[in-house]
């Protein structure tokens, strides 16, 4: 498969599973916007870097995902610098652990605007030229917390049960005019995000780390392994080539068996 005549929008890939997604997307040709914060050098290595391994155009956006007008600004910016956004890959997504009656009010809406809202504000400024050029791939990096909840994650729960309802929503708007939007689900992934989990689930739950990885983290997960960033982009790419083109509105879950049960 190639994505040479393709040009990408991958948020928050500075690290984690948006980087997996974008070098992936790179690898097979496809020109890269990616997007996250960090330290300037550290964000300039990763862009050279997959212009020189891959041959191919990455660019950087530092738009806020909490805020409408700069996604909107960065869907513009990817179309004028790349000439069109042909996937979009939304990923960007926090995370906030603390029971309910303590849950901070601004990381409530900071949580539900980053992993949800952004996806809707994205999504809107791409879909125009999407259509236009009857082809686009649209990928939902939810959870296996858009299929099922845990204690103490309400804001991340609900945000993640919203962009599988947005992507239903989508796919059925777009279905006629060769653009799909489908969800992935992952269970656990070995990422920053849920490194940096770790310390407040062991308060939440008065827990060691070891606990916290054992019987937290991986007991939800019959297989017993974390994700792995690559097999979420392995899964990325299939769903951009044309064997997929009829997989819309789908939200696929990755995650060792969790939601089998």
């Amino acid at each position: 498969m190639s994505l040479a005549s393709r040009n990408a929008i991958v948020t928050g890939s500075t690290s984690g599973i948006g980087l997996a997604i974008a070098r992936a997307l790179a690898k097979e040709g496809a020109n890269i916007m990616i997007n996250g914060f960090g330290e300037a050098e550290a964000i300039e290595t990763i862009r050279t870097g997959i212009e020189t391994e891959f041959g191919v155009k990455c660019i950087y956006s530092g738009a806020d995902m909490s805020k409408g007008e700069e996604i909107a600004a960065m869907v513009k910016e990817a179309e004028d610098k790349l000439g069109s956004v042909d996937i979009l890959v939304n990923n960007a997504g926090i995370q906030f652990v603390s029971p309910i009656e303590d849950f901070p009010l601004d990381k409530w809406d900071q949580i539900i605007a980053i992993n949800m809202s952004s996806a809707f504000h994205a999504i809107r400024a791409a879909v125009p030229g999407m259509k236009a050029r009857k082809w686009g791939r649209i990928i939902n990096t939810a959870s296996a917390h858009s299929l099922v909840a845990s204690p103490f994650k309400a804001a991340y729960v609900t945000a993640k049960h919203g962009v599988a309802g947005l992507n239903k929503t989508v796919a059925l708007e777009l279905a006629t005019f060769g653009v799909t939007s489908n969800c992935i689900s992952p269970g656990y992934v070995w990422t920053p995000l849920v490194e940096k989990q770790i310390p407040d689930t062991m308060a939440a739950r008065h827990l060691t780390r070891d606990q916290v990885i054992n019987d937290v983290l991986l007991t939800a997960q019959p297989t017993k392994q974390f994700v792995t960033t690559d097999q979420v982009a392995a899964l990325a790419v299939f769903l951009c080539s044309d064997a997929a083109s009829q997989i819309t509105g789908a939200n696929i879950s990755m995650d060792g068996g969790w939601t089998a049960a």
